[in-house]
Protein backbone atom coordinates (compact mmCIF):
# COMPACT_ATOMS: atom_id res chain seq x y z
CA UNK A 1 0.00 0.00 0.00
CA UNK A 2 2.79 2.46 0.87
CA UNK A 3 4.46 1.67 -2.44
CA UNK A 4 1.22 2.44 -4.26
CA UNK A 5 1.00 5.81 -2.50
CA UNK A 6 4.64 6.52 -3.34
CA UNK A 7 4.14 5.72 -7.03
CA UNK A 8 1.06 7.94 -7.26
CA UNK A 9 2.86 10.77 -5.46
CA UNK A 10 5.83 10.52 -7.79
CA UNK A 11 3.57 10.84 -10.83
CA UNK A 12 1.91 13.90 -9.32
CA UNK A 13 5.28 15.47 -8.48
CA UNK A 14 6.51 14.85 -12.03
CA UNK A 15 3.46 16.59 -13.47
CA UNK A 16 3.88 19.55 -11.14
CA UNK A 17 7.54 19.91 -12.08
CA UNK A 18 6.58 19.89 -15.74
CA UNK A 19 3.63 22.26 -15.67
CA UNK A 20 3.14 24.11 -18.98
CA UNK A 21 4.37 27.35 -17.42
CA UNK A 22 4.37 29.37 -20.63
CA UNK A 23 0.73 28.49 -21.32
CA UNK A 24 -0.30 29.14 -17.71
CA UNK A 25 1.35 32.56 -17.92
CA UNK A 26 -0.46 33.16 -21.22
CA UNK A 27 -3.74 32.30 -19.49
CA UNK A 28 -3.01 34.78 -16.70
CA UNK A 29 -2.30 37.47 -19.28
CA UNK A 30 -5.71 36.72 -20.83
CA UNK A 31 -7.32 37.02 -17.38
CA UNK A 32 -5.50 40.30 -16.75
CA UNK A 33 -6.73 41.65 -20.08
CA UNK A 34 -10.36 40.70 -19.41
CA UNK A 35 -10.17 42.53 -16.08
CA UNK A 36 -8.77 45.64 -17.76
CA UNK A 37 -11.63 45.74 -20.29
CA UNK A 38 -14.24 44.89 -17.63
CA UNK A 39 -15.29 41.71 -19.40
CA UNK A 40 -16.65 38.49 -17.95
CA UNK A 41 -15.07 35.08 -17.48
CA UNK A 42 -17.31 32.14 -18.33
CA UNK A 43 -16.22 28.74 -16.99
CA UNK A 44 -17.49 25.32 -18.09
CA UNK A 45 -16.81 21.66 -17.34
CA UNK A 46 -18.48 18.27 -16.98
CA UNK A 47 -18.52 16.04 -13.91
CA UNK A 48 -15.41 16.57 -11.80
CA UNK A 49 -14.45 19.45 -14.09
CA UNK A 50 -17.79 21.12 -13.31
CA UNK A 51 -16.95 20.80 -9.62
CA UNK A 52 -13.57 22.42 -10.29
CA UNK A 53 -15.24 25.21 -12.28
CA UNK A 54 -17.75 25.88 -9.50
CA UNK A 55 -15.08 25.84 -6.79
CA UNK A 56 -12.80 28.14 -8.75
CA UNK A 57 -15.53 30.69 -9.50
CA UNK A 58 -16.37 30.89 -5.79
CA UNK A 59 -12.70 31.27 -4.86
CA UNK A 60 -11.76 33.69 -7.61
CA UNK A 61 -14.67 36.09 -7.19
CA UNK A 62 -14.20 36.33 -3.43
CA UNK A 63 -10.57 35.59 -2.63
CA UNK A 64 -8.71 37.83 -5.08
CA UNK A 65 -9.93 41.00 -3.37
CA UNK A 66 -11.00 39.50 -0.03
CA UNK A 67 -8.51 41.45 2.10
CA UNK A 68 -9.18 44.76 0.33
CA UNK A 69 -12.87 44.65 -0.55
CA UNK A 70 -13.44 48.35 0.05
CA UNK A 71 -10.39 49.39 -1.97
CA UNK A 72 -11.42 47.86 -5.31
CA UNK A 73 -14.55 49.18 -6.97
CA UNK A 74 -14.06 46.97 -10.03
CA UNK A 75 -13.48 43.26 -9.64
CA UNK A 76 -13.28 40.08 -11.67
CA UNK A 77 -16.61 38.70 -12.91
CA UNK A 78 -16.30 34.90 -13.14
CA UNK A 79 -19.48 32.96 -13.93
CA UNK A 80 -19.98 29.20 -14.11
CA UNK A 81 -22.27 28.09 -16.91
CA UNK A 82 -24.99 27.05 -16.71
CA UNK A 83 -25.69 29.12 -13.62
CA UNK A 84 -28.33 26.69 -12.28
CA UNK A 85 -29.05 22.97 -12.44
CA UNK A 86 -32.53 23.83 -13.76
CA UNK A 87 -31.01 25.56 -16.76
CA UNK A 88 -28.62 22.69 -17.40
CA UNK A 89 -31.35 20.04 -17.36
CA UNK A 90 -33.66 22.18 -19.49
CA UNK A 91 -31.06 22.48 -22.24
CA UNK A 92 -30.16 18.80 -21.94
CA UNK A 93 -33.77 17.61 -22.01
CA UNK A 94 -35.25 20.02 -24.55
CA UNK A 95 -32.35 20.57 -26.95
CA UNK A 96 -29.60 18.03 -26.22
CA UNK A 97 -26.75 17.64 -23.77
CA UNK A 98 -24.25 18.87 -26.35
CA UNK A 99 -25.81 22.34 -25.94
CA UNK A 100 -25.78 22.65 -22.14
CA UNK A 101 -22.87 25.13 -22.29
CA UNK A 102 -23.14 26.66 -25.75
CA UNK A 103 -26.85 27.41 -25.28
CA UNK A 104 -26.45 29.54 -22.13
CA UNK A 105 -23.18 31.02 -23.41
CA UNK A 106 -24.91 32.39 -26.49
CA UNK A 107 -27.27 34.35 -24.22
CA UNK A 108 -24.41 36.25 -22.58
CA UNK A 109 -21.27 36.26 -24.69
CA UNK A 110 -19.75 39.60 -25.76
CA UNK A 111 -16.45 40.39 -27.43
CA UNK A 112 -15.05 41.69 -24.13
CA UNK A 113 -15.41 38.26 -22.48
CA UNK A 114 -13.32 35.08 -22.25
CA UNK A 115 -14.11 31.38 -21.85
CA UNK A 116 -12.34 28.86 -19.62
CA UNK A 117 -13.07 25.30 -20.74
CA UNK A 118 -12.04 22.46 -18.41
CA UNK A 119 -12.08 18.92 -19.80
CA UNK A 120 -9.82 16.03 -18.87
CA UNK A 121 -10.29 14.31 -22.22
CA UNK A 122 -10.65 17.49 -24.25
CA UNK A 123 -13.22 15.67 -26.37
CA UNK A 124 -16.58 16.30 -24.68
CA UNK A 125 -18.95 17.48 -27.38
CA UNK A 126 -20.71 19.84 -24.98
CA UNK A 127 -17.37 21.57 -24.28
CA UNK A 128 -16.31 21.71 -27.92
CA UNK A 129 -19.62 23.27 -29.02
CA UNK A 130 -19.14 26.11 -26.51
CA UNK A 131 -15.49 26.59 -27.50
CA UNK A 132 -16.43 26.76 -31.17
CA UNK A 133 -19.04 29.41 -30.35
CA UNK A 134 -16.44 31.44 -28.44
CA UNK A 135 -14.01 31.22 -31.35
CA UNK A 136 -16.75 32.28 -33.79
CA UNK A 137 -17.37 35.31 -31.59
CA UNK A 138 -13.59 35.95 -31.43
CA UNK A 139 -13.57 35.46 -27.66
CA UNK A 140 -10.29 34.11 -26.19
CA UNK A 141 -10.38 30.55 -24.86
CA UNK A 142 -8.31 29.14 -22.00
CA UNK A 143 -8.35 25.37 -22.49
CA UNK A 144 -7.48 23.19 -19.49
CA UNK A 145 -7.17 19.57 -20.59
CA UNK A 146 -5.45 16.26 -19.86
CA UNK A 147 -4.29 13.03 -21.52
CA UNK A 148 -3.39 14.10 -25.11
CA UNK A 149 -5.47 17.30 -25.04
CA UNK A 150 -8.12 15.96 -27.38
CA UNK A 151 -9.94 18.46 -29.59
CA UNK A 152 -9.90 21.19 -26.96
CA UNK A 153 -6.15 21.80 -26.87
CA UNK A 154 -5.67 22.96 -30.48
CA UNK A 155 -8.82 25.11 -30.32
CA UNK A 156 -7.54 27.06 -27.29
CA UNK A 157 -5.59 30.31 -27.14
CA UNK A 158 -3.91 29.26 -23.88
CA UNK A 159 -3.29 25.49 -24.05
CA UNK A 160 -2.92 24.17 -20.50
CA UNK A 161 -2.40 20.47 -21.09
CA UNK A 162 -1.59 18.08 -18.25
CA UNK A 163 -0.28 15.24 -20.38
CA UNK A 164 -0.84 11.80 -18.87
CA UNK A 165 -1.73 8.29 -19.89
CA UNK A 166 -5.31 8.11 -21.15
CA UNK A 167 -7.76 7.71 -18.29
CA UNK A 168 -5.66 9.08 -15.41
CA UNK A 169 -8.47 11.37 -14.27
CA UNK A 170 -7.30 11.46 -10.66
CA UNK A 171 -3.96 13.01 -11.59
CA UNK A 172 -5.36 15.33 -14.24
CA UNK A 173 -8.15 16.72 -12.08
CA UNK A 174 -5.81 17.13 -9.11
CA UNK A 175 -3.29 19.13 -11.15
CA UNK A 176 -6.08 21.12 -12.79
CA UNK A 177 -7.17 22.19 -9.29
CA UNK A 178 -3.64 23.38 -8.55
CA UNK A 179 -3.48 25.38 -11.80
CA UNK A 180 -6.74 27.10 -10.91
CA UNK A 181 -5.41 27.89 -7.44
CA UNK A 182 -2.32 29.40 -9.08
CA UNK A 183 -4.62 31.79 -10.98
CA UNK A 184 -6.34 32.85 -7.75
CA UNK A 185 -3.18 33.21 -5.67
CA UNK A 186 -1.34 35.14 -8.39
CA UNK A 187 -4.06 37.77 -8.75
CA UNK A 188 -4.60 38.00 -5.01
CA UNK A 189 -0.91 38.83 -4.59
CA UNK A 190 -0.83 41.04 -7.68
CA UNK A 191 -3.68 43.31 -6.60
CA UNK A 192 -2.38 43.43 -3.03
CA UNK A 193 0.92 44.74 -4.45
CA UNK A 194 -0.91 47.23 -6.68
CA UNK A 195 -2.81 48.57 -3.68
CA UNK A 196 0.35 48.83 -1.59
CA UNK A 197 2.13 50.70 -4.36
CA UNK A 198 -0.82 53.08 -4.71
CA UNK A 199 -0.77 53.82 -0.99
CA UNK A 200 3.00 54.37 -1.01
CA UNK A 201 2.64 56.85 -3.87
CA UNK A 202 -0.15 58.69 -2.05
CA UNK A 203 2.05 58.99 1.05
CA UNK A 204 4.95 60.25 -1.06
CA UNK A 205 2.72 62.86 -2.71
CA UNK A 206 1.37 63.99 0.67
CA UNK A 207 4.90 64.43 1.99
CA UNK A 208 5.90 66.39 -1.09
CA UNK A 209 2.93 68.76 -0.65
CA UNK A 210 3.80 69.35 3.02
CA UNK A 211 7.43 69.96 2.14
Amino acid sequence: MEQYIQQFSEKAIFLLRNLPKVEIAKAMNILQAVFERDGRIYVIGNGGSLALATHWVADFNKTVFSHNLDEHQRRFQAIRLPTTEEEMTAWANDVGYDMVFAGPLRNYIQDSDILIAISSSGNSESIIRAVELARFEKVPVIGISGFDGGRLNPLSDAKILIATTQGEYELVEGIHAIVLHIFTKYFKDYFADVLLLRKDRAKACAKAVVA
